[in-house]
């Protein structure tokens, strides 16, 4: 994990994108992280890390983690019958 700052990312912005390939770069402004610039391989990975810094997707995730705390949720071969019988 390389760590620059702002002003030196900026200047080399090309190499410090060929470098994430590497590992993440974190980016500092005064001495303190404000970014991080990743590779990406895929949509997929892409779409996966979109979804993990949503707000919204992150509140539906709490409200999920909490319903199943109260509830109990389903045990594992509970979940895909389930999903087997609501198959079309």
């Amino acid at each position: 994990m390389k760590i620059a700052p702002v002003a030196d990312v900026k200047a080399r912005f090309s190499a410090y994108l060929k470098a994430s390939t590497e590992g993440p770069i974190i980016v500092t402004r005064h001495g303190k992280p404000v970014a991080v610039i990743l590779s990406v391989e895929d949509e997929d990975e892409l779409e996966r890390l979109v979804l993990a810094y949503s707000p919204k997707f992150r509140a539906i995730l709490d409200a999920s983690r909490q319903q199943i705390r109260e509830a109990g949720g389903l045990e594992h071969e509970d979940f895909w019958q389930q999903v087997e019988r609501e198959a079309p």
